[in-house]
């Protein structure tokens, strides 16, 4: 045989290291699917934490470029469309701060309070009863709680 037709014979797969791959994939399935699929309280929380940080960080521009936080009456919004009214928005950015306002991870908005309670403004969800208080999914959820 020469190397041509050797290589000829050498094109694509066999079944058993097709095989070997499927049951390889179906044992990652089985150990990684059940980890994952078992913790859906903490990977809410985990998308209630990014969100804050996203925000956070959107409205710390904004009062770098405004000189001030958007009032409660503005709210989030005021990171997506110029606000009308007071205070003044001349140096608001034509870009916005966000793309969009995201919701929690149970579809409901996030409260935006300036002044805060516990600072220059205070970020949260209610969670997913989508009132005070509560406890496990329940739980409200701030900025002032992120470490």
């Amino acid at each position: 045989m020469n190397a041509s037709h050797r290589m000829m014979k050498r094109n694509g797969f066999s079944l058993i290291e097709i095989m070997v791959v499927v049951v390889i994939l179906g044992i990652l399935a089985a150990v990684v699917v059940p980890q994952v699929m078992s913790r859906p309280a903490e990977a809410r929380v985990s998308k209630v934490k990014q969100d804050l940080r996203a925000i956070e960080s959107a409205l710390k521009l904004y009062k770098l470029d405004n000189y001030g936080y958007p009032t409660t009456e503005q709210g989030l919004e005021a990171l997506t469309e110029r606000p009308i009214g007071l205070p003044d928005t001349a140096n608001w950015n034509p870009e916005g701060y966000l793309d969009r306002v995201p919701q929690d991870p149970w579809g409901k908005p996030y409260v935006y309070l300036s002044p805060g309670q516990h600072g220059a403004f205070d970020l949260y969800t209610l969670g997913a009863d989508g009132r005070k208080e509560g406890i496990d999914e329940n739980a409200d959820f701030g900025n002032w709680q992120l470490n």
